[in-house]
């Protein structure tokens, strides 16, 4: 992060930002997990549950957050966010495990002006995660208001 800040104006339709990776540790499944969604697919490695399954995985909520960091430091970070709406159509689409290396990239959708106040505009762009061997783990669209430049 640092440099400028990247305002409305700086993102358009089309637009590919590439994230980072990011390495997922057993003891971060599972603290997350503890804390936030204790089933034990995600918190107990010899539970019949999760064996069958294949082994501890992350849970969905936690996959989510991986995002949320990549995206501050592939490009929230440096800019003029205000909020976010929301997201859409989130999907977890197979499973995160112990030692996946996380990466991915948001696409942009759509960059509109606000009508009802001129000086954000929303920007939604299509996030899509995969692990190390290129399987798509989550989806969703992302929404958010970004402040409109300082004009010269």
């Amino acid at each position: 992060m640092g440099g400028h800040l990247r305002y409305f104006e700086d993102f358009h339709v089309g637009q590919r930002i590439a994230f980072g990776r990011y390495t997922v540790t057993q003891s971060e499944i599972i603290e997350f997990a503890k804390r936030y969604d204790p089933q034990v697919f995600h918190i107990d490695e010899t539970h019949a549950v999760t064996v069958e399954l294949g082994g501890i995985m992350a849970s969905g909520w936690h996959t989510t957050a991986i995002f949320m960091r990549l995206a501050v430091d592939a490009y929230l970070g440096d800019a003029a966010v205000l909020t976010s709406p929301g997201v859409d159509e989130l999907r977890w689409l197979a499973p995160v495990r112990v030692g996946d290396i996380i990466s991915g990239e948001a696409v942009v959708e759509q960059a509109r002006l606000s009508v009802s106040k001129p000086d954000r505009g929303i920007v939604t762009t299509a996030v899509h995660l995969w692990n190390d061997d290129k399987i798509e783990v989550l989806r969703m669209t992302t929404h958010a208001f970004l402040r409109v430049g300082p004009h010269q």
